[in-house]
C-alpha cells in the first residue's frame, strides 16, 4: 500500500499542512495517494477519486484534490465546477511545477507540503477564507488499495 511509503511523521507533516492551507482558503483540500494509478490517464483517475471521496459535495464546490500515484509516479492537481468556472486554464500549472522540483529529488513529502501550500494560497484570492467557515472534508490522506 501507498501508506507504507510515508512514515508517520511524513504523514504528520502532509495533514498538518493541509490544516495550515484551509486556514486562509474556504477551498477545501484532500491527497490521496495509492501506489498504482488504475487508468491510463491520470486526470481521469484523479476524477474517479474525486467522486468517491465525495468532493463534489462542498457547497461552494471548492474541493480541490491532489492525487498521486506513488510507484507509477504519476500525480495531478484537480478542482471542483466552483473552482474551473473562475480561475484561468493553467490555475495548477504553478502548484504543478513546485511539486515537481521536489518530485524529482525524491522528496515526495515536501514536494505534496509545497503543492498543498500552494494551492491554499492561490485558492484564498478567488476562496478566500470566511469566519463561519465549516471544515467540509476531512484534512487526512486517504489511501488506495494498491
Amino acid at each position: 500500500m501507498a501508506e507504507a511509503s510515508f512514515s508517520s511523521d511524513q504523514k504528520r507533516r502532509i495533514k498538518a499542512a493541509i490544516e495550515e492551507a484551509e486556514l486562509n482558503t474556504s477551498g477545501e483540500i484532500r491527497v490521496h495517494l495509492e501506489n498504482h494509478c488504475k487508468s491510463e490517464n491520470v486526470l481521469d483517475r484523479a476524477a474517479q477519486v474525486f467522486a468517491q471521496l465525495k468532493m463534489h459535495e462542498t457547497e461552494a464546490r471548492n474541493g480541490v484534490l491532489i492525487y498521486m500515484a506513488v510507484k507509477d509516479h504519476r500525480f495531478a492537481i484537480i478542482g471542483d465546477g466552483g473552482i474551473n468556472a473562475q480561475v484561468e486554464e493553467d490555475f495548477w500549472d504553478i502548484t504543478k511545477e513546485k511539486m515537481l522540483k521536489h518530485f524529482k529529488t525524491g522528496d515526495l513529502t515536501q514536494g505534496l507540503v509545497d503543492g498543498i501550500l500552494c494551492a491554499g494560497e492561490r485558492l484564498k484570492e478567488f476562496f478566500p477564507y470566511q469566519k463561519d467557515d465549516i471544515n467540509e472534508l476531512s484534512d487526512d490522506i486517504s489511501f488506495g488499495k494498491n
